[in-house]
């Protein structure tokens, strides 16, 4: 049986790339080429080639799956826990809320929405201690 997949806000998948971590967007390449995540390193490995390509997943580090909203990349973490990765975890929220958080993309997101809420929004006005990172321990991606 499969643990639950972890998950990170946008604003710890920041702290954890600092640290070493990979990002992979599995979104589509026509997705990316108008929308990416502009960060050292990130992997393009679109849901629908993953089956075929999940070895070229690093083992060796922590790695978190994005998508547009958080449900493809969610998808890719499981897959890549039933193939034994333990060091994987998917980012809620996906690109729209990283760029509505004002963190670095290339291109227009264009969907953006304006009513994120949460520990991670950009209409917090309080810093909450968690913000999403009790999902994440101090020593690993998730």
């Amino acid at each position: 049986m499969l643990q639950e997949a972890k998950e990170v806000c946008p604003t710890s998948t920041r702290r954890l790339l600092n640290e070493g971590a990979t990002l992979i967007d599995v979104r589509d390449t026509a997705d990316v080429a108008e929308c990416a995540f502009d960060v050292p390193g990130v992997i393009n490995i679109p849901l629908s080639e993953l089956e075929q390509r999940w070895s070229e997943v690093p083992r060796d580090h922590p790695v978190v799956f994005a998508c547009d909203s958080g449900v493809r990349s969610l998808k890719a973490t499981y897959f890549l826990q039933y193939q034994g990765y333990t060091n994987v975890c998917n980012m809620s929220g996906g690109i729209l809320k990283w760029s509505a958080k004002g963190f670095p993309i290339t291109g227009v997101c264009t969907t953006i929405s304006k009513t994120n809420t949460g520990c991670c929004s950009t209409s917090q006005t309080t810093k909450k201690s968690s913000c999403c990172s009790h999902t994440v321990p101090t020593a690993s991606c998730c």
